[in-house]
């Protein structure tokens, strides 16, 4: 009798450790201790350079617009119609060599430049090979959508679009339907592409100074995983009130057992 009591004792332990801890469930949690109430965090992105498979959209101006007509989508006159469809087939995909063919220029590499280094670049060349400076054209690079994948323990796992300059880690998961508790906040990896090759970085959003990350930013093509805790894999409350309930339904039980033993 004492092992069976023994092992309920451990089972109640086991049961009463499982919760997850308040601290683990928070964002933006201050993990030093602040001398002011008040906290300057630096921000720090990095130019996105762009890669191989990196779609761009390329749009140039100029004073007379019929010049430079065979450089701009056929659909430029309708905007607001863009789509990811569309972005496809009307932007220009660096290839493997990390080229783009652009009408009129042919190859230019632009593996690794920034989007405003492709605009001077693609600028410069159409000053001195077509147009002059009297010309006043007018080059804008973008890239087309920032496409990323959200995957493991979140809301609505995918991949997603946003059409925007920049997307912080908080805003890309709030778009999948956010961490559940069972999520692990201290620990979302980041996989993400560089030239050579893909890369894990670690990412902790319960600290405030994640802020300060250089990977804080999302990037075209990148991963993000949410880990489960080891919580949800034992299958045990994850709150006080569903551990308080496993632990009555483990004494009822246990009742019963020694009950029905003791009548025998």
């Amino acid at each position: 009798m004492k092992q069976f009591l023994s092992i309920i004792g451990l089972i109640i332990c086991i049961t009463a450790t499982s919760c997850i801890p308040y601290q683990d469930t928070l964002y933006y949690q201050t993990k030093e201790v602040a001398l002011d109430t008040t906290q300057i965090l630096i921000e720090q992105q990095q130019p996105y350079r762009v890669q191989i498979n990196d779609i761009i959209s390329i749009r140039v101006k100029s004073l007379d617009q019929t010049n430079v007509q065979i450089l701009n989508p056929i659909g430029d006159v309708n905007l607001n119609a863009a789509s990811e469809e569309r972005a496809y087939f009307d932007g220009f995909t660096i290839d493997l060599h990390g080229n783009i063919r652009v009408p009129t220029l042919g190859y230019v590499n632009v593996l690794g430049y920034t989007t405003e280094e492709i605009e001077k670049l693609l600028e410069q060349k159409l000053l001195k090979e077509q147009f002059k400076e009297t010309a006043n054209i007018f080059v804008s690079v973008k890239l087309t959508g920032l496409r990323f994948t959200v995957s493991g323990e979140v809301g609505s796992p995918g991949s997603i679009t946003l059409f925007q300059e920049r997307v912080n880690i908080f805003q890309a998961i709030a778009n999948v339907g956010e961490i559940p508790i069972t999520g692990n906040k201290k620990d979302v990896l980041i996989i993400r592409q560089y030239p050579q090759g893909q890369k894990i970085h670690h990412l902790d959003l319960t600290n405030v100074n994640v802020m300060s990350s250089p990977y804080y930013y999302v990037q075209p093509n990148d991963m993000i995983y949410v880990k489960p805790l080891k919580q949800k894999s034992l299958g045990t409350g994850t709150t006080g009130m569903e551990t308080l309930r496993d632990i009555v339904t483990i004494l009822s039980l246990a009742t019963t057992t020694i009950l029905l033993f003791t009548r025998l």
